[in-house]
């Protein structure tokens, strides 16, 4: 974590009860943690567009959702890291633990009938995330809601290792990319929070434009986005060839992958 000595800006003393490693209002008055916040823009706008091509391809509801969620907490974190304020800090980590529950319905429910609702996975995520909002409005503790997250992400590890090890072997290098990624992204979150002192220091004596790429909880940003937005496509992917349709990833602008479903084929 950052240490207590930071500048003012003007969003005033930040109230949250975590504060990183950036430097606070380094880079802009208005915002306390600039490349933590501008990171989340791939958090924001590729799943808006992924939410828009599921919607286009009368893909289900539930996916739409996936995608908004990822959404929402690119933009809670955004709120979160440039105010610094604790109900923003909120608005970043309670949609993480609703987003996630979200992928563990879609993933454990793949293989169901069409537009079909189970009413018991819904009602278990959902007193899951009940429970966890109202224990950590009331024990503000970040390292429960940490945990309560890893718990949820350790679900979808498991279960898409189990899909694409005995259903869907093809599938692989998707699922693998995903996790590999959202584990470097974990990786570097931990050395921001562990050696914070070092990092900073070594920014005092790089160029800025090089001590930028010591900005870990911004990486992190960027892994965690991109590695999640892969998860849905996964998820995606894996319903899709269930139902029989057509999956294809193809790359916008030829370098971001998206999902699109081809039109059956005519005899």
């Amino acid at each position: 974590m950052a240490p207590s000595a930071d500048r003012q800006g003007y969003w005033g003393r930040p109230t949250s009860t975590l504060d990183w490693c950036e430097e606070n209002y380094v880079a802009s008055f208005y915002i306390a943690e600039f490349w933590n916040t501008v990171s989340n823009l791939i958090m924001i706008l590729p799943p808006i567009y992924g939410a828009i091509q599921t919607f286009r391809d009368g893909l289900e509801f539930r996916y739409i959702c996936s995608f908004l969620g990822l959404a929402a907490v690119g933009v809670g974190s955004w709120c979160f890291h440039m105010t610094l304020k604790y109900e923003m800090q909120l608005l970043d980590e309670l949609p993480m633990i609703y987003s996630t529950c979200v992928f563990v319905y879609c993933l454990y429910e793949c293989f169901k009938q069409e537009n079909g609702i189970s009413v018991f996975p819904i009602a278990l995520l959902l007193i899951f995330s009940v429970s966890v909002t109202v224990v950590y409005l009331q024990w503000k503790e970040p390292v429960f809601h940490q945990v309560m997250y890893g718990a949820l992400v350790a679900c979808l590890v498991m279960r898409s290792i189990f899909i694409v090890t005995w259903v869907y072997p093809w599938l692989r290098p998707m699922c693998y990319t995903s996790l590999g990624v959202f584990l470097l992204g974990f990786l570097l979150w931990n050395i921001d929070n562990i050696f914070c002192d070092t990092l900073r220091t070594s920014r005092e004596m790089l160029p800025p434009g090089v001590g930028v790429v010591t900005q870990f909880h911004a990486w992190w940003h960027i892994f965690t986005g991109l590695g999640s937005y892969l998860h849905i496509l996964l998820s995606l992917q894996i319903r899709s060839t269930y139902l029989k349709h057509r999956p294809n990833v193809k790359f916008l602008c030829g370098v971001w992958p998206t999902l699109h479903i081809d039109p059956p084929k005519t005899s």
